[in-house]
């Protein structure tokens, strides 16, 4: 039996006891915990088994929350602004402004829809000129009355499209990345599904940078990857293996600064997802607080110019490895 039949099975007779523990009067709280430490058990090993297209898998599911049900979560009186006062709006941008923790803060999320129908409208997730554009104007309105930025990644990658060409994405892109690297105010970024290249680095080059357990950080999608290496998108999943995604991946390499648990997974449990996120920010805001504007840019360029590695390679160097 496979292990995702064994977890449904266990899932499925924890859910009958419930009902039967409250429908029927029947004191089945010792079964019901006994079931639910042996579910947890079994979920720990098979998370342990994961590789990075399992991962792909998950970051990708259809019932995945994305940005604006944890808009919905996490904030309170959220404003909408539109538009980015020169082309229209991108629907898969939402920001505004909203009350976090007791304070005012820009939302920028990334949203790929629900539906069909909302999908569509969201273009799946893939923003074009014009949602970068609005996302750097809510930068600068963060900027100008001294809001915190939170932002929630979840792309594909950036719209590759004619038009998107036509109107500049890739120097839109850009603009965003340089926006936030010189921001004075505290930023906070947080992958939630798909990471997906400079699409996802626009609204992610904050302070800190969280990441959900089963989401996904990428330079290139494993489908574009095996297209270039092995000229056959069949090969995506060999490709997510070895492109290191994964949020521990991320973690090791000092792409990402934490990892949120999401219990049995934000799909299935989103308020555990949501919760365990929303300590993890209240915590990093908390802390990026208490820091001057000078503080916070001298460590955010600090963080992002020692992202990496690099060898150099001289004539010497040549010569030597040659021989």
């Amino acid at each position: 039996m496979s292990e995702k039949k064994t977890l449904e099975e266990l899932e499925s007779q924890i859910e009958q006891l419930k009902q039967l523990h409250s429908q029927n009067g029947l004191d089945l709280s010792d079964e019901i915990a006994k079931l639910s430490e042996k579910l947890s058990d079994r979920q720990k090993t098979a998370k342990e088994r994961l590789d990075g297209w399992d991962i792909v898998q998950l970051a990708r599911h259809p019932d995945r929350p994305d940005g604006r049900a944890y808009i919905d979560a996490l904030t309170d009186d959220f404003y909408p602004l539109h538009g980015d006062r020169l082309l229209g709006d991108d629907k898969a941008l939402t920001g505004g402004l909203a009350k976090y923790d007791g304070q005012t803060v820009v939302i920028i999320a990334q949203s790929k829809g629900g539906n069909a129908s909302e999908s569509q409208e969201t273009n799946f997730g893939m923003l074009k000129s014009e949602g970068y554009r609005k996302a750097q104007r809510l930068m600068d309105l963060a900027e100008k009355f001294d809001f915190p930025i939170l932002s929630l990644i979840d792309t594909p990658g950036a719209y590759p499209g004619k038009e998107a060409e036509e109107n500049n994405i890739g120097g839109m892109i850009a603009q965003c990345i340089s926006r936030m690297i010189t921001l004075n105010v505290p930023t906070i970024a947080a992958v939630i599904g798909e990471g997906g290249s400079g699409g996802a680095v626009a609204i992610g080059a904050a302070d800190r940078v969280l990441m959900l357990e089963n989401s996904i950080y990428s330079v290139i999608s494993p489908e574009g990857c095996a297209a270039i290496l092995w000229k056959n998108r069949d090969n995506a999943d060999e490709a997510a293996r070895g492109l290191k995604l994964t949020a521990a991946n991320a973690k090791e390499l000092g792409v990402v600064d934490e990892v949120i648990d999401e219990g049995p997974g934000a799909h299935k449990e989103f308020k555990i997802a949501a919760d365990n996120l929303d300590r993890s920010l209240k915590k990093n805001l908390s802390e990026l607080s208490q820091l001057n504007e000078e503080e916070l840019l001298e460590r955010r360029q600090k963080k992002y110019r020692q992202m990496g590695s690099f060898r150099r390679v001289t004539k010497d160097t040549e010569r030597s490895e040659g021989s």
